[in-house]
């Protein structure tokens, strides 16, 4: 199976066929690179990771969009999710879905902060 089709699968579990055939039958020369990249990258990379359930990843993207670059209230919510019990799997998981769905500057910056806060608990990554 491509990641294509992975992505495909994906895409279709959560979204449902009927918005998933909309966007591809809408695919034309100008957008249809587009349409693969969303389908292998974001789907097939993101959404077929297995740390996640797909409740959470749809959560993660709520806090996603609402992405205001705030690094103080970043790391204070980072270490809350440590304490909550979030695994250092998990949060990695969600900062790689932000770097996907918020673009590559906001996961290294997301990427960099967490480290801080990792580093300031002492928690040594395996």
């Amino acid at each position: 199976m491509t990641q294509f089709d992975r992505g495909l699968e994906a895409r279709r579990r959560v979204l449902g066929d009927k918005y998933v055939d909309k966007a591809l039958l809408g695919s034309d020369s100008f957008n249809q690179d587009f349409q693969r990249l969303v389908t292998e990258y974001c789907w097939g990379e993101v959404w077929t990771r297995s740390a996640l359930s797909d409740k959470q990843r749809s959560l993660n993207n709520l806090c996603i969009l609402g992405v205001l670059n705030r690094s103080h209230e970043f790391k204070t919510h980072f270490r809350a999710a440590i304490n909550n019990g979030c695994t250092l799997e998990e949060l990695s998981d969600c900062l790689i879905q932000l770097a996907i769905y918020a673009g590559i500057p906001a996961g290294v910056e997301a990427f960099r902060l967490a480290r801080e806060v990792l580093d300031d608990e002492g928690i040594i990554p395996e």
